[in-house]
């Protein structure tokens, strides 16, 4: 077991797998005052030297060294990392396939972990680690940065408090280059699930935080490339598209048209402001406030850290919302995999 930590202690993180998503974890979790890097974790020697590397469809990092090697103490397996240093919580960025083992290890051992998604392309073993942890009085959550991301809160308060009135439709477009830092693994969709589970997760999972769980599906496409429709009763007009494009130069977007009785909610990653409202009378209100406090991955960072100094029982994302989610996606996949009147797939 850990060492007991006061809550005055600084929370001593432990990234595993310095990748694209280990270095953009890293660097958000260094930007807290009350955290400390405990250790560094990755099979690959040469990243673990602190250097930057390339990768990545936005940028989290900056050409400064990541952390200083010499004064991080950095290890080649989840084993040697748990018997030769303290540490309060596991940040874990390997491949999809290696989470839940990692995870399952760190949460036995009595730390907290923040799981990169999806946490697993099995919703049964998301339940043993649920499960686990709650057996060992751990926090584990799920990396759904979008839910931190301070523009997509905003709309997503905006959805629940009916601000601007009832939601009559909405649309979510995320695209980009297939990923460059690991073809082999997310070129084959049994291991990385393809775009619709690495990508479109994120469209997924925000739909069904803001209006619940739909009670249908209909999907078209294909796993690198997807569109979904998301079927409410009585409820708003809902659709997403996720895809990874052929150009390997493709400039990554995210976007979101969230029309409501009196006025339209318009995200656009990179404009300024990123969130718009255009009101029914034709008028155009930025609300650049909308965009303040960083990105999801610090949000996230600072609501993990917070949750584990203060104590909480829960995360502040669940692992059985990740299985909400995760369902959906399997809806969606059987829907692509149909045809005809088979395409639309109820939950």
């Amino acid at each position: 077991m850990t060492q007991r930590r006061e809550k005055s202690d600084p929370v001593r993180v432990a990234v595993i797998g310095m990748g694209f998503m280990g270095r953009t974890h890293l660097a958000s979790f260094s930007r807290i005052p009350h955290c400390r890097l405990a250790a560094v974790v990755d099979r690959d020697p040469g990243r673990l030297t602190g250097k930057p590397s390339s990768g990545g469809n936005i940028d989290t990092t900056d050409d400064a060294f990541i952390f200083d090697p010499s004064a991080v103490p950095v290890f080649q397996s989840v084993e040697s990392m748990l018997a030769g240093c303290e540490f309060d919580l596991g940040v874990v960025t390997t491949p999809t396939p290696t989470h839940v083992e990692i995870a399952l290890k760190l949460v036995e051992a009595g730390r907290h972990v923040l799981v990169e998604k999806p946490v697993s392309l099995d919703l049964e073993s998301i339940a043993t680690l649920d499960r686990a942890a709650r057996d060992h009085d751990v926090i584990a959550m799920p990396a759904h940065c979008m839910r931190f991301w301070p523009a997509w809160a905003w709309m997503h308060d905006r959805i629940r408090d009916r601000a601007f009135g009832e939601v009559l439709r909405a649309t979510f477009r995320r695209t980009g280059a297939a990923p460059n830092w690991n073809p082999d693994f997310y070129g084959d969709p049994t291991r990385s699930g393809g775009a619709i589970v690495d990508l479109h997760i994120h469209d997924t999972d925000f739909v069904v935080h803001s209006f619940g769980p739909p009670v249908a599906v209909t999907s078209i496409g294909s796993r690198s490339n997807v569109r979904t429709i998301y079927h409410y009763e009585q409820g708003p007009q809902v659709e997403a598209v996720g895809a990874w494009l052929d150009a390997p130069d493709a400039v990554f977007t995210m976007e979101a048209e969230i029309e409501c009785e009196a006025g339209t909610i318009s995200f656009a990653l990179g404009r300024t402001p990123e969130i718009e409202v255009r009101t029914s009378d034709g008028g155009i209100i930025g609300h650049p406030e909308a965009s303040d406090g960083g990105t999801g991955y610090d949000v996230q960072a600072r609501a993990i850290i917070d949750a584990i100094v203060r104590g909480a029982g829960d995360a502040p994302v669940t692992l059985s919302d990740a299985t909400r989610a995760g369902t959906v996606l399997e809806r969606e996949i059987e829907s692509l995999e149909s045809s005809g009147e088979r395409r639309t797939v109820t939950l």
